[in-house]
């Protein structure tokens, strides 16, 4: 549905992102997860013709953005960091006003806002003026304008900031709920976001994707799956043999942290949804082999996200450069409902 391939996009002489290459399937949800100034917005501006890309394609739906930028908007969903409303009208009268400018039939138009009022938890209170809700329902409105049209694609930029916690849960609900009818990208930093809502995560760093996958099969891959932390005492020259021979153990590894001398620190990799916990300890204890600490430990998305967006050089950055998710000064500016 979304084939993103070798996308750059430069400011002068600041890249903001660099070969950027990706694929979102049919009803599926990806989180676009990297920190803040990583390249995300620029890259889904790009997506939904806000700005044109410098090298390399992206294709929506079987549709290049650039040589078919109309039909691309047609078929896409955008919800902007801060959503395009107009606070002096009610929330029925906008998404009538945003169907109406994307296209929707005069017949159909009725139909298509009662469903986006109903999908979007609204329907109780369309004649409410957007310029009385809260920020969480602000965020409804928002999402409601942007499935309005029943887009194959659903574009979500920080869906989820600055709301409160209950509101976070309920938008991500939401969220959840548009995947299969809609292929969904959501664009965050937040990582329980994309934990709970995202079948598959593309990670990208200082303008590059440096992973994409489940996150599940990131946790295993970059971080060597589950295991246990284990501090013994004694001569661990015979032990260690013994457990790496065990079933379920992928390997052994030294930890750095400081122990009290005489006594070592491992960490125990093992296979995905193997637990070898009383077979681990049973062996240590049956080795005569002192075990002061043994606790099991699961790699995170916070894990994976902290080793491929920290391990970066340490020079210094120009003052007067451009941060990497920055436009040209009028682009900066929040856009109007009218560029929905």
């Amino acid at each position: 549905m979304i084939e993103v391939e070798h996308l750059s996009k430069s400011y002068g002489s600041t890249t903001a992102i660099e070969d950027v290459t990706f694929a979102v399937e049919p009803g599926e949800i990806l989180g676009f997860l990297g920190p803040n100034g990583a390249g995300k917005t620029t890259t889904m501006r790009i997506l939904t013709g806000y700005l044109p890309a410098s090298a390399g394609t992206a294709k929506v739906a079987g549709f290049e953005v650039h040589e078919n930028s109309m039909a691309v908007r047609q078929r896409i969903g955008y919800l902007p960091e801060s959503p395009p409303l107009y606070p002096e009208m009610t929330i029925e009268g906008f998404l009538h006003f945003v169907a109406r400018i994307k296209g929707v039939s005069a017949g159909d138009r009725a139909e298509r806002v009662q469903i986006a009022l109903e999908r979007c938890g609204l329907s109780d209170r369309p004649k409410t003026m957007i310029r009385k809700l809260s920020k969480g329902y602000r965020q409804r409105v928002g999402i409601a304008q942007a499935i309005v049209h029943d887009p194959p694609v659903i574009v979500l930029d920080e869906p989820t900031v600055g709301l409160d916690p209950r509101q976070i849960i309920e938008v991500r609900n939401l969220i959840k709920n548009l995947a299969g009818d809609h292929t969904v990208i959501l664009s965050t930093h937040i990582l329980p976001e994309v934990s709970m809502t995202c079948s598959r995560v593309a990670i990208i760093n200082k303008g590059k994707i440096v992973a994409t996958n489940s996150p599940d099969a990131l946790m295993t891959d970059l971080m060597g799956g589950d295991g246990y932390n284990i501090e013994l005492e004694g001569d661990v020259t015979d032990l260690l043999p013994l457990l790496s021979k065990l079933p379920g153990v992928k390997s052994l590894e030294a930890a750095t942290a400081a122990v009290p001398e005489g006594r070592s620190q491992w960490h125990v990799f093992t296979q995905p949804g193997v637990d070898i916990g009383r077979t681990l300890a049973a062996t240590i204890v049956g080795a005569g082999v002192g075990l002061y600490e043994m606790r099991r430990v699961r790699a995170s998305l916070e894990d994976v996200f902290l080793q491929l967006t920290t391990a970066e050089s340490t020079e210094a950055e120009s003052t007067d450069s451009v941060p990497l998710d920055a436009e040209p000064e009028a682009s900066d500016a929040e856009p109007t409902a009218g560029e929905t």
